[in-house]
């Protein structure tokens, strides 16, 4: 059964502060709605919160269990999310410092590759772990609480990286320059670097 409007309030605002609160999928979302527009953040978005409330229906069916009786694969998952992240502060810090053309035929993080990064992002397992352990019923309506949550999660999260994105297109008129589109890579890269690490002290 679905939870109660009692219960479900508190996730709502948890969910609402998990998403819109900065953090890699964030920081992404942003750097690439002002290079590219806001119509090349849409796929991101997409593929992070559905990936995002997949990862939370993973963990609440039993995976969460699993994973928490091995701590030292918990550990090797959180350092390669750690580094790969890491890899891509590297790439954004090092792009191009002229302004980019938002039709240029160049790779960029579509909805696959957001998808597939929230596999690596701590802070994703971290809230997984977190709603199912906090917000989850009793185990005789724990699935269908798990799979109403998962889909709350992702609507709420939606618009959180919609404005994200609008906050990209909106700063894109100011990245007119080589200066100011250098500046705001190695702002982007040194806020993604920030974000990623800070998981090892939450």
């Amino acid at each position: 059964m679905p939870p109660s409007l009692s219960s479900l309030l508190p996730f709502v605002l948890f969910a609402f502060i998990a998403a819109i609160t900065p953090g890699p999928t964030n920081i992404l979302v942003l750097s690439n709605s002002a290079r590219y527009g806001l119509r090349a953040a849409w796929p991101i978005i997409f593929g992070a919160c559905v990936a995002a409330a997949g990862i939370v229906l993973l963990v609440g069916s039993g995976f969460g269990d699993w994973l928490g009786q091995l701590p030292r694969v918990q550990r090797a998952m959180q350092w390669a999310g750690l580094l790969w992240l890491s890899y891509l502060a590297w790439q954004i810090w090092r792009a191009p410092a002229t302004p980019l053309d938002a039709n240029a035929d160049e790779r960029r993080l579509g909805l696959l590759g957001a998808a597939a990064l929230q596999l690596v992002n701590p802070k994703t397992w971290m809230m997984a772990l977190a709603v199912v352990s906090v917000f989850t019923g009793t185990e005789a309506d724990r699935q269908a609480q798990v799979l109403y949550l998962s889909l709350v999660f992702f609507l709420v999260a939606l618009p959180c990286l919609g404005t994200w994105a609008l906050l990209g297109a909106g700063s894109a008129r100011w990245l007119r320059s080589p200066q100011a589109m250098q500046r705001f890579n190695r702002g982007m890269a040194l806020l993604l670097l920030v974000s990623t690490w800070s998981s090892l002290w939450a």
